[in-house]
């Protein structure tokens, strides 16, 4: 401590050096006795004081690279430094009255370079604790002049020549010892005099009775000489050592020697006019610009108010006027197959009555033969005539128009034409991509939809055109085939050898609906867990082919969809933006608009989500759609990816028989485009079960008991002589069964235990071993002889055993994710989604809408802010002394704290959507860079929310747009730490460390006794420094040297303002590379 001390003295010793040399300089060059000729009296003419002044600021080059060697800490732009401490040019009263008062003699009076190098040397040496110095030529112990003392100075004699540069011999000063002049300071200890800097008041002192001392200094006369008068200021160093010398707080000094009561309207830093409608009283030494704090916040908590209050009304209004659009095209899509219909019907009428007609006139005129004639002119006109339009005058409606326009152009492409098959409403329609607008975009999607409801109403009333009809129809749109076969799979898990698994074999093929039952335990989840290719921690074995092929699953990802068990889908969007974005993000890319809008709108309508689709899902603070709608619209999430092969894990848990089988026919409807679809179900209804193409049966354990055609299922199990009673549904009784709830009763005494080996052995399946041993009541001409020769059942494990194995059953799973997630396999889809960069848009306006409905949130987080600035303003008011640190550290505190909890928000409540997203196929990267340009909002607002109040109840030196600009990079910075905690931590501990790095890392940068590199390594101290480093910039003149000892004593540097900035954004970068990494690589649930 002494060390640093000494140090700071030493470096303060060597700026006051170079600034009274700087000072001295001015008589420097007179040097020879005839230019101070009192006789003439030159020493008291201003313009002889200016003419040395202007001599000695043009020799402040020579010491510019002394100052930039030991001062660049501290000093950024030495001309303007100097100029700012000792350009007397505006009032050199003071100089010309010196001058005068020496009768000339002022050069004679000036320290040398050479006295100015051991006062501040022994100042050095004395490590600034005592103010005296080491006995000199001139003041020792066997001469003590009046001139050593505080305050006083004395002169060279006359027939010695000055030579002011010289810095290695003290000249000898012994005569005209006096006062020294006001506006110079005289330490005590040497005879000669310095120049105060500007900004400082150094008068005469005045003896005080009372105390002895000179007010305003602090020195004493020397006891038993009473002719010894006070003299000028002793000593000049930083603000809390010699306060005294510095301009009183309240009053202006435009020179050295006079002091200016403040007047109302103005306030002293620097003599500046207040702002407007602020408060400026007499002798004032700040501003006070409170009422612009008041002002701001009540605007602040106006805006707040507004948004809180209409944040989603830009939303609501978008979405009406779509919604106007939509129901324009449904409307007229309907419209337009009513008048189809009954074009149709009157057509046939007329028909009928042309060929009545040609009857009863043969009958009349007796013809033999009978030729089939022409349907009479004016069908037109009969036709609207059976639509009741009997009035000419009246205007025609737009039905009218309608059958004007089919009767006129009947091959037209809006939907009049739409028989089965049909080949013109193709060739005819314009092009997806050729449709702009939205009501084109719509017209064309709700009439694809209105022709695909026609040909299924036509197709439940078959007839022989019909049939014909469909067989010729060449528009039925098919996806690529997924067929999935596997053989003998067995999954265990890698540490304990817990068998997952056993031998399941079977086939899952495209067009058709499989269903997976089993007891609780059976790996029902698990299973389709492996036909996904995402079971991790488990050895596989078996085989696995993909139409036919040995290949990974995953090379088929992005036309595989896959419906979790709970309901992940993002609760602040509509049910439509939901399945919008997702179709935009996993269909082709080179899809048209339209033909995605189709998709969407053939998938709201196939789940019955017509009536909300408008409306939010909801989160847990924020109801919205009930559950069973909820599930649908998770089921929609993957149709609307258009599948091969559709992967659902109990997608009917929660819906009630009508919406379970509304779900079923959807899935059956994708079945017919080709669709493989398998999912697990939990007691379907005997009219849901009867809708399944495939049964799978699972009994605990991971073994297979039945996987074949629905329609087989009883008859396999009447087989083995298990019935189903009469009124009880058959998967629910076979799940009672494999429960042992219920015992069957067969003349064979089958056990539950034994069905999986009697499917195996029924399909002449390999057989396991251990599986034959276990079989003990099953006939020995069924087991052969390989009972003999099965493998002994495993010893049980100690305790130790199972604990270390389900640490290695950890491990293993850890290792297989990753895996998982950075294995890259290759793609066989035929399917080019959207890249990097158009995701990273669709994810923007996603995003952006998310923060719009959250604006209310965002609203309270300003709120928050703009009441820290105004409470930390106002009770950590602006120090001089410290340059504002104290301030400043509370609100890195503060801001770090508040933007970290809010950064929280940004990933720690989506954790489940993204993974579910990430797993389909979405982009990582696009997604993090997505919800980062969006939190920038945050990064610019913030710090205006904070500032509006801090600035103004705080007051401080530096501007307020280098506070916004330093305040904008610790947003930035901290913002990113945020990310990384809500990634990384659950949300509870993320929360405390957001709470706690700040206060920790504040403490560790501000302890004198920290090491520089672990001060380096807290955001908060590049902060903090950023701070003081601009309002120090605002303090020159006589503050210099408390500038340079603040900032020496704090290891700043005043060029380093743009490197705290640039380290602030650094950290910000880093941890938002650590967070993606994180987030692409940990899964915490």
């Amino acid at each position: 401590m002494l060390a640093a001390r000494r140090r700071r003295r030493w470096l303060i010793a060597i700026f006051l050096s170079a600034a009274v040399l700087l000072a001295d300089l001015p008589c420097g060059r007179c040097q020879d006795e005839d230019d101070y000729d009192g006789d003439r009296g030159q020493g008291a003419s201003p313009l002889f004081a200016s003419v040395i002044y202007g001599r000695l600021m043009n020799l402040t080059s020579i010491f510019a690279s002394d100052i930039g060697e030991h001062f660049q800490f501290c000093v950024k732009d030495t001309d303007r430094e100097w100029n700012e401490a000792f350009n007397y040019t505006t009032n050199m009263t003071f100089m010309t009255k010196c001058a005068k008062e020496t009768k000339g003699d002022l050069s004679r009076r000036l320290c040398t370079s050479a006295e100015v190098k051991f006062y501040f040397s022994s100042f050095y040496n004395n490590t600034g604790e005592k103010n005296y110095l080491r006995p000199n030529k001139n003041c020792n112990l066997t001469t003590w002049l009046s001139g050593c003392e505080p305050g006083w100075s004395c002169s060279i004699s006359e027939d010695k020549k000055v030579n002011l540069r010289d810095s290695k011999d003290i000249p000898v000063r012994e005569v005209n010892c006096r006062p020294c002049c006001e506006g110079f300071f005289c330490p005590r200890g040497i005879t000669c005099m310095m120049p105060c800097p500007l900004g400082a008041y150094c008068p005469l002192g005045t003896l005080n009775r009372t105390t002895g001392i000179c007010d305003p200094y602090t020195y004493q006369l020397p006891p038993g000489e009473p002719n010894h008068t006070c003299g000028s200021a002793d000593t000049w160093a930083d603000v809390i050592s010699s306060g005294e010398i510095f301009c009183p707080a309240g009053y202006y000094c435009p020179s050295t020697v006079e002091k200016i009561s403040c007047s109302s309207g103005y306030f002293i830093y620097v003599f500046a006019e207040c702002f407007k409608k602020s408060s400026c009283p007499p002798n004032s030494s700040n501003q006070d610009i409170t009422i612009f704090g008041a002002l701001l916040m009540i605007a602040l908590s106006l805006v707040l108010l507004i948004i809180y209050n209409f944040s989603g009304q830009m939303l609501t209004s978008r979405e009406r006027r779509q919604a106007k659009s939509r129901e324009a095209a449904a409307r007229y899509a309907r419209e337009t197959v009513q008048a189809r219909e009954r074009w149709k019907a009157a057509k046939d009428v007329a028909k009928k009555h042309a060929t009545g007609l040609q009857s009863q006139l043969s009958r009349t005129f007796s013809r033999k033969k009978s030729s089939r004639s022409d349907p009479p002119k004016g069908l037109g006109s009969q036709i609207r005539a059976a639509f009741g339009d009997g009035s000419k005058k009246k205007e025609e409606s737009n039905l009218n128009k309608m059958m004007q326009s089919l009767e006129d152009n009947p091959d037209h492409y809006e939907g009049f034409n739409m028989e089965i098959g049909d080949k013109n409403l193709k060739k005819n329609m314009p092009k997806g991509k050729q449709m702009h607008t939205r009501s084109q975009i719509f017209k064309y999607a709700y009439g694809q939809i209105e022709k695909e409801k026609a040909m299924e109403q036509q197709n439940k009333n078959l007839t022989f055109s019909g049939v014909i009809s469909m067989a010729t129809n060449t528009d039925v749109r098919t996806r690529p085939p997924i067929e999935v076969a596997f053989k003998d799979i067995t999954l265990t898990l890698k540490g304990s050898k817990k068998k997952l698994l056993r031998s399941v074999t079977g086939k899952l093929m495209p067009g058709r609906v499989a269903a997976v039952m089993g007891p609780s335990g059976a790996g029902k989840t698990t299973f389709l867990s492996a036909v996904a290719g995402k079971a991790t921690g488990c050895a596989v074995t078996g085989q696995v082919l993909i139409n036919g092929k040995p290949e990974h699953i995953r090379s088929y990802k992005k036309i595989i969809g896959f419906v979790p068990q709970d309901d992940i889908v993002h609760g602040n969007l509509t049910v439509e933006e939901n399945l919008w974005f997702s179709a935009r993000c996993r269909l082709s890319a080179d899809m048209p608009k339209a033909d995605k809008v189709l998709v969407v709108e053939r998938v709201i309508e196939s789940l019955g989500l017509q009536a909300i689709r408008e409306s939010l899902v909801g989160t847990v603070e924020q109801r919205g759609i009930s559950g069973g709608q909820r599930k649908r619209v998770n089921v929609g999430l993957e149709m609307v990816m258009e599948p091969s092969l559709l992967i659902l894990d109990e997608p009917t848990s929660g819906l009630d028989s009508s919406s379970s089988q509304l779900l079923l026919r959807a899935l059956r409807r994708e079945a017919l485009e080709g669709v493989n679809i398998c999912m697990v179900v939990h007691q379907p209804s005997y009219t849901l079960f009867r809708m399944f193409d495939d049964f799978i049966l699972l009994a605990k354990g991971g073994m297979t008991v039945y996987h074949g055609p629905v329609k087989k299922l009883e008859e396999y199990f009447s087989g083995l002589g298990i019935n189903v009673p009469d009124r009880v549904n058959p998967p629910d009784y076979f799940i009672d069964i494999l429960e042992g709830i219920v015992k069957p009763t067969t003349s064979t005494n089958i056990t539950h235990k034994e069905l999986p080996l009697r499917w195996m052995l029924h399909n002449g399946y390999e057989v396991p071993r251990d599986m034959l041993q276990e079989a003990g009541d099953l006939d020995s001409s069924v087991r052969g002889t390989e009972i003999h020769s099965s493998d002994s059942g495993s010893e049980p494990q100690s305790f130790a055993g199972e604990v270390w194995g389900n640490v290695r059953d950890i491990v293993g799973q850890k290792k297989d994710e990753y895996e998982y997630q950075f294995s890259k396999s290759k793609d066989l889809s035929e399917r080019r989604t959207p890249g990097v960069l158009k995701q990273y848009r669709y994810f923007l306006g996603r995003v952006g809408k998310q923060r719009l409905r959250e604006a209310r949130i965002q609203g309270v987080d300003y709120l928050i802010l703009g009441l820290a600035g105004v409470c930390l303003g106002t009770l950590a008011k602006m120090s001089d002394d410290t340059f504002g640190a104290l301030g400043y550290t509370y609100t890195i505190i503060a801001v770090s704290l508040l933007c970290k909890i809010g950064a929280l928000r940004s990933f720690s409540l989506e954790k489940l959507e993204y993974w579910r997203e990430r797993a389909s196929g979405m982009s990582s990267l696009a997604y993090f860079l997505a919800r980062d340009t969006i939190d920038h909002f945050n990064t610019i607002v913030k710090p205006i929310a904070y500032l509006s109040m801090f600035y103004f109840f705080n007051n401080p030196r530096s501007s307020i747009i280098d506070n916004y600009i330093i305040l904008v990079t610790l947003v930035y910075c901290v913002t990113g730490i945020g990310y990384a905690f809500a990634i990384f931590f659950q949300p509870g501990s993320a929360q405390l460390w957001s709470a706690l790095l700040p206060v920790v890392l504040t403490l560790i940068a501000t302890q004198q006794k920290t090491s520089k590199l672990l001060a380096n390594l807290c955001y908060t101290k590049w902060a903090l420094e950023a701070f003081v480093i601009a309002n120090a910039e605002r303090y020159s003149g006589v503050w210099l040297i408390t500038r340079c000892g603040s900032l020496l004593k704090n290891d700043y540097d005043i060029a380093d303002w743009g490197l705290c900035l640039a380290v602030l954004v650094t950290y910000g970068m880093v941890c938002r590379c650590f967070a993606f990494f994180c987030m692409v690589t940990f899964q915490k649930n």
